[in-house]
């Protein structure tokens, strides 16, 4: 039996607040045990996906994109929305296509995981595309971006120094290291 059969809480009400391009915001009253009432936000989000590009001599492509939403521009894999009915390995390819130029013979899952299960249903499918090769960019007319392809150690030092602060490129960069035979660390290869 899953954990879900066994859910504690029963949903009362729901009220849509808001329904915009990207998300939909919602006031839902649940019932816990015991019959205490709570009033939640969830915001509502379609999923994304996002790929590590892995090159042959263990360096990484990154975008170093401009995200208003911080106020500045921040290095993270290539990664975007998934569109209605679309698969996600579907999305991380296209996506790895659109922002980098980069096309893959091998896209494998990595993992999935909730981005902030607190208050949104947003979940992010993590891939990594080997046997890369040359395609064509096409950036969305909201994408300020450009690539940077590093040594895979870089871009872990990146991480440990603060550089590196997107969340879905901090657990992509870390599964992919711990999941490497011999992983890239530190700045080795750095050159």
């Amino acid at each position: 039996m899953s954990d879900d059969a066994r859910l504690p809480v029963r949903e009362t009400g729901a009220r849509q607040v808001y329904d915009g391009r990207i998300v939909r915001l919602f006031e839902r009253e649940v019932e816990f045990p015991g019959g205490r009432t709570v009033r939640l936000e969830i915001v509502h989000h379609p999923g994304a996906a996002a790929v590590v590009p892995l090159h042959e001599d263990g360096s990484v492509t990154l975008v170093h994109q401009y995200r208003h939403a911080t106020g500045r521009f921040l290095y993270e894999i290539p990664a975007g929305l998934l569109e209605a009915g679309e698969a996600p390995l579907d999305c991380a390819r296209r996506e790895l296509e659109e922002e980098t130029g980069l096309t893959a013979d091998r896209v494998e899952p990595l993992l999935t995981y909730h981005t902030t299960p607190g208050f949104s249903d947003e979940q992010v499918h993590l891939f990594v595309a080997t046997g890369l090769g040359e395609g064509r960019q096409a950036l969305e007319h909201d994408e300020l971006l450009e690539t940077v392809r590093v040594p895979f150690g870089r871009a872990l030092d990146w991480v440990r120094e603060g550089r590196i602060t997107d969340g879905k490129t901090l657990i992509a960069l870390l599964a992919v290291h711990g999941a490497l035979d011999e992983p890239y660390g530190g700045s080795e290869g750095a050159g």
